[in-house]
């Protein structure tokens, strides 16, 4: 069982894992970075059993990178030979969701003793520039000395002309498109290929030399998970980059799994989706051999009960052969709706190289948000091992009680009984609002956020309050805050003049010293 430091809370649906020289570094926290970690980004720090997060730390040339769920991922060195690499992030959920068609790289600049500084730099693209979207894939293929990123798949919200009352939120397949994106000039080409018919989103993709390989994945317009294998091969010349699929057999119908590699030829498939609400209970290793690919099941884990049972799932890949997973926890547990989290681990028996035997551990956290399904889970990378690592800490642990509480302060929370905004269905209803609902603070006890348009507060009345610093109750509570006000302040006595005070017909007037003390005499 692995122990759990505070920070948990923000582990959600959608995160990433980077890998760095073995250290692991997590990205895509639940809500905007505070305070504690105004990068958004941790070490992810597993060390006797126990998983810590500490915020990371950047240059001061870096640009800004927002929280991202579900982006796509993937390694990238200037050529196959490098042992240097870097991330590349492309798209993914804000906290507002938002959808990012930014690409960003990150790098190491400096590292003292296991403190890591990186940079994060945005790239601007031209040409045909992919639209914003989550649950794609992005991979780097080497051809004749060179490198080109190859982008496919994913979701978007539908387009801003078909979006009704009703399908404000609503997402769609993004057109089945294949992207070329050079990172050394920013240019990005759109291919269509003929093989490649419907859109695909949380599909799992693996980058070889100069060929990507797609597998599985759900297609949201026929609710369907083809058993799809398709290997895209790129070839980069002097002049026009060439780009040919080809339709394999042998793939299986799969979606939101996680990959991760145990060898430089052989890579395991875990988890993911077989049917709308049956996870993939099975594992799969791909293997490359003589550049044909060969997918084979291999001994199912020991998953516990509480894996067994759960409706969805979650995780991301650590690399070495190790898996990072989460379900949702048994409401009937003293913290309500608690996440569990359990690493998969993948190691070769040391009697036979080709049998594969699994470990898990687990560990439970507090409930980061809403249960996301599993769907909406996973961005597709792998990289270099993740190894456990000695050493005193280097920076600050992150303090979770720097952080405001997002589960009483995020939009989409129900804040009434009669709280009718959801995130699937709601459209702006006032001026001031672009993707997210107006909020406002309720001073009853110890405070809480209601939704302005379910307390029917009118625009001005918003406005009025957001300005003044008068404290405001809900609906709910606005009764018990006025039977708990202070009477009414009872005027005193007036105080009767001075001259009164004269003594008749002796016309002495009173000094000022007796003024002053026949007046806190009658206070």
């Amino acid at each position: 069982m692995v122990t759990v430091g505070n920070s948990m809370a923000l582990i959600q649906p959608g995160f990433s894992l980077m890998n760095f020289d073995g250290q692991v570094f997590f990205f895509g926290q639940k809500g905007w970075p505070k305070r504690s970690c105004p990068t958004g980004v941790f070490h992810f720090e597993v060390k006797h059993n126990h998983l810590k997060l500490k915020p990371a730390v950047f240059s001061k040339d870096s640009c800004y990178l927002p929280p991202l769920r579900y982006p796509a991922t993937c390694t990238f060195s200037g050529n196959l030979e490098s042992e240097k690499h870097q991330y590349i992030i492309h798209g993914g959920k804000t906290p507002n969701n938002e959808l990012s068609d930014k690409i960003y790289v990150m790098s190491v600049v400096s590292k003292n003793n296991k403190k890591v500084t990186f940079r994060c730099t945005e790239k601007d693209l031209v040409g045909d520039v992919p639209e914003g979207r989550y649950g794609h894939s992005i991979d780097v293929v080497y051809s004749r000395g060179k490198s080109m990123g190859v982008l496919f798949g994913g979701r978007s919200y539908i387009p801003s002309a078909q979006r009704t009352t009703e399908k404000w939120n609503s997402v769609a397949d993004c057109l089945p498109h294949v992207f070329l994106v050079d990172f050394e000039f920013g240019c990005s080409t759109l291919y269509i290929l003929p093989e490649l018919q419907d859109g695909l989103s949380f599909h799992v993709s693996i980058a070889r030399n100069d060929t990507v390989y797609i597998l599985g994945g759900h297609s949201l317009a026929n609710n369907i998970r083809p058993a799809n294998l398709y290997r895209i091969r790129v070839d980069l010349p002097l002049g026009s980059p060439a780009v040919e699929c080809t339709v394999l057999p042998g793939g299986i119908s799969v979606s939101s799994a996680i990959l991760t590699q145990i060898s430089n030829d052989e890579f395991v498939i875990v988890g993911g989706y077989q049917l709308e609400n049956q996870k993939r209970m099975v594992c799969n290793v791909i293997s490359f051999k003589d550049n044909k690919i060969d997918i084979h099941e291999m001994e199912t884990p020991d998953w516990t009960p509480d894996i067994k049972h759960s409706k969805i799932w979650f995780g991301s890949n650590m690399g070495n052969g190790t898996v990072f997973l989460g379900i949702p926890g048994d409401n009937k547990q003293t913290v309500s709706e608690a996440f569990y989290f359990y690493t998969l681990k993948c190691a070769e028996d040391d009697v036979n190289e080709d049998q594969k035997t699994f470990t898990s551990s687990q560990t439970s956290t507090e409930d980061p948000g809403d249960s996301t399904p599993f769907e909406d889970s996973e961005e597709f990378c792998f990289s270099a091992e993740a190894n456990s690592f000695d050493g005193d800490d280097e920076f600050d642990t992150y303090n979770e009680d720097d952080e405001e509480d997002e589960s009483e302060t995020g939009y989409w929370i129900t804040c009434c009984p009669t709280c009718d905004v959801d995130i699937n269905t709601w459209v702006p209803f006032y001026s001031t609002e672009l993707n997210k609902p107006a909020m406002i603070y309720c001073s009853h006890g110890d405070g809480h956020w209601v939704h302005a348009q379910c307390m029917d507060l009118a625009e001005r009345t918003l406005i009025q309050l957001s300005e003044g610093s008068n404290k405001y109750y809900c609906n709910e509570h606005v009764k018990i805050a006025r039977a708990l006000q202070t009477p009414k302040r009872v005027q005193s006595l007036k105080k009767p003049p001075l001259r009164s005070l004269h003594k008749k017909g002796s016309g002495k007037i009173i000094t000022p010293a007796k003024k002053s003390f026949l007046r806190r005499l009658f206070d």
